[in-house]
Formats: structure tokens, sequence, C-alpha cells
């Protein structure tokens, strides 16, 4: 994998949710689904299922990469901001300011 750091970091910060219920469901239905198909229709079924957890995954992961890349870029504009303004980035810091972009001082 290219983004090995990443996906380290993907795998050290992410806590999947419990999904209970879901789980529950999903194994009352895949009982059901052993009882009703034969092993051919099962096989296939299970096939599906493997590769929409794979997508729905790759997803996750993607989505955590996306997130790290923008606070990334967050990051080095602020700072590139904060070393071209000090001064008065550190005044307004002490007196509670928050940082406005162009756009937001316009509306």
């Amino acid at each position: 994998m290219k983004n090995r750091l990443l996906k380290d970091l993907y795998d050290s910060f992410y806590i999947p949710p419990e999904f209970s219920a879901q789980k529950l469901e999903i194994k009352e239905c895949h009982q059901a689904l052993i009882e009703a198909m034969g092993k051919q229709e099962r096989r296939l079924m299970l096939q599906i299922i493997d590769a929409k957890d794979y997508m729905i995954e790759n997803i996750s992961i993607d989505s955590f990469f996306s997130g790290f890349e923008l606070a990334w870029k967050l990051s080095a504009e602020l700072n590139n901001y904060e070393n071209e303004h000090p001064i008065s980035c550190r005044r307004a810091r002490e007196l509670g300011a928050r940082f406005l972009f162009k756009k937001e001082e316009e509306k």
C-alpha cells in the first residue's frame, strides 16, 4: 500500500461503531439464507457481501486519508499566514479573536 503511514494512523485512531442491532440482524438473515438457499447460491451471496464489505472498508480508509490531507493543508496554510503576520496573529489571539477569511469578512 502506497500510504502505509496513513493506513497505520487510520488503524490506530479509527474506532468502528458497534452496530449491535445490525450485527444481530445480519446473523439472523445469514441463518435464514442457509436454510432457504442451496450451497451454490449461498456461496454467490457471500461473495457479493464480501465484495461490498471490501468496498465499504476502502471508502472509510479513503475518507480518513482525504480528511487528513485537508487538515494537513489547513495547518500549512495557517502556519504560512502566521509566519507572514506574526505580530497581528499573536495580538489577535491574546484578545480572543478568531480569524476570518476574506470571503467571510465581505458577508
